[in-house]
């Protein structure tokens, strides 16, 4: 049983969108797209995301670090198919936010996933300056 929100399984809620294509070597001996190959799957979503929308500039010093990754297996996902990733930002703290993302094939959730990541420098976490924070409330997901 999942533990995502159904909202999170809604193609309607993320304003953002990529396809991947699988690859054979993807699969574990159940003949599904495996664990580790769909945290692929999603961190190519992530950096997508951020790439496509101009997030991943900072300034020198600077650097965004991963503090958690949770997966919910929501439905087999298939080799050949192709992978939608759909992101969007889910929380915004201080020093840290949330990409929520969920992972489709032929319009079928198979996944969901919640990345924190923290905005740091040299002297540890760093406050969200205002133009990035402005650019993330731009991308929130969208709940009922």
């Amino acid at each position: 049983m999942p533990r995502s929100e159904a909202w999170q399984r809604e193609p309607e809620s993320y304003p953002f969108s990529t396809v991947t294509e699988t690859r054979f070597q993807d699969l574990d001996p159940l003949g599904h797209i495996n664990n580790v190959a769909m945290a692929a799957l999603f961190e190519n979503g992530r950096v997508r995301f951020n790439r496509n929308l101009g997030l991943e500039r900072r300034q020198p010093g600077e650097r965004w670090l991963i503090a958690s990754v949770a997966i919910d297996y929501v439905a087999e996902a298939h080799f050949p198919d192709p992978v939608e990733v759909m992101s969007g930002i889910g929380r915004i703290g201080s020093s840290s936010w949330d990409i929520c993302s969920a992972a489709f094939q032929q319009g079928v959730c198979v996944a969901t996933c919640v990345s924190t990541l923290v905005l740091t420098d040299r002297n540890g976490p760093k406050a969200i300056p205002d133009p990035l924070r402005r650019r993330y409330e731009e991308l929130f997901v969208r709940k009922p």
